[in-house]
């Protein structure tokens, strides 16, 4: 069994500088890929940024060059460091892992979502 923990996200004012945390914990052997996603109300879920088992990363345009994706692999946790945050930034922020468990080959496994709402 996995558990996927988010923490972070609420009410941030334009400009701030959040960070969002996602803590997998459980039956793991080892984790590979980890992903943020967010969903604003009424649009489909974006895929915001991904982290390889070595440290790869990528971004969608819309974030490049403000968030950071990074990871701790002795922790099995995943970062989101959100910096010049806009409105438009709005969203359910979702982390989600492909993990291989010890009983299990492989599977992806949802955070439960984190509330990100950009106003002043």
């Amino acid at each position: 069994q996995v558990r996927v923990v988010q923490s972070g996200g609420g009410l941030v004012q334009p400009g701030g500088s959040p960070r969002l945390s996602c803590a997998a914990s459980g039956s793991i052997f080892s984790i590979y890929t980890m992903d943020w996603y967010r969903q604003a109300p009424g649009k489909q879920r974006e895929l915001v940024a991904t982290i390889t088992s070595g440290n790869s990363t990528r971004y969608a345009d819309s974030v490049k060059g403000r968030f950071t994706i990074s990871r701790d692999h002795a922790k099995n946790t995943m970062y989101l460091q959100m910096n010049s945050l806009k409105p438009e930034d709005t969203a359910a922020y979702y982390c989600k892992a492909d993990v291989r468990t010890i009983v299990v080959a492989r599977g992806e496994y949802w955070g439960q979502g984190t509330q990100v709402t950009v106003s002043s």
